[in-house]
């Protein structure tokens, strides 16, 4: 689904990531943990197209496809996902609106015809109950005024209706309370299928006690130094990094 063949990227002059490669394959959940400033947050941003940061060599696959020369509106009607660590608020920006003209590009990528607003309201309404968000929340501007918890659920949200192929999860379980990251696993539980690989940047192993991942992946210093299973990040939580780095 994904190969990514030796990746080096910076911003502003300043390497970040130093040679990543990485293979995720369809139904495959990865975890990505790591030190502060390893390049966790800057490799799914890198995937989805910022424009902040140049590539200065290596591939992304995505699906036999290299997208690194690709839009990041193009990335994502291919099925590309990116749920921000910090969600963005866009005022005067209703989420019943966005949410279904992201919706039908994804549609016309796949030639399917685009819904109309009401048959929108009734597929986003069996959406909300996987997050617990109120009806009332479709009505409000994205992200804007919401709880830290809200934003990051409203991104979750935002997964499980565009529905993508490939999701990276970029520190969705940071600020969360116990019952936010309750809900918000629970939802991307419910969206884990056979066809879909999901990624979760993350510093903390509570998160993969929720989302069982199959590979867990260590970065330090822009490139990957180890990679495990669950145990692998049940020993960083006990050990932290310094016995790897």
């Amino acid at each position: 689904m994904l190969e990514i063949k030796n990746l080096h990227a910076k911003i502003n002059d300043t390497p970040i990531l130093k040679g990543i490669s990485l293979t995720i394959k369809p139904g495959e959940v990865h975890a990505i943990m790591g030190p502060n400033g390893s390049g966790k947050s800057t490799l799914s941003k890198v995937i989805s197209g910022h424009p902040a940061y140049d590539v200065t060599s290596g591939e992304v696959l995505f699906e036999g496809q290299n997208i690194l020369e690709l839009d990041p509106d193009v990335r994502a009607r291919l099925g590309l996902f990116l749920a921000f660590q910090y969600p963005v608020e866009i005022p005067g920006v209703h989420n019943a609106g966005f949410l279904r003209m992201a919706y039908n590009a994804r549609r016309k990528e796949n030639g399917q015809e685009e819904v109309d607003p009401m048959e929108f309201d009734e597929l986003i309404r069996s959406k909300l109950n996987l997050v617990e968000m109120e009806p009332d929340f479709l009505e409000r501007a994205v992200n804007q005024g919401f709880s830290g918890g809200e934003k990051k659920r409203n991104e979750i949200l935002q997964m499980l209706v565009l529905e993508p192929k490939l999701a990276f999860l970029d520190e969705t379980d940071s600020g969360l309370d116990i019952d936010a990251l309750r809900i918000v696993s629970k939802a991307v539980n419910a969206y884990k299928k056979p066809e879909v690989g999901i990624v979760l940047v993350t510093h903390y192993q509570r998160l993969l006690n929720y989302i069982v991942p199959d590979v867990v992946h260590v970065m330090a210093n822009g490139v990957i130094i180890k990679s495990g299973d669950k145990s692998l990040a049940l020993a960083l939580e006990e050990k932290g990094y310094e016995w790897l780095l």
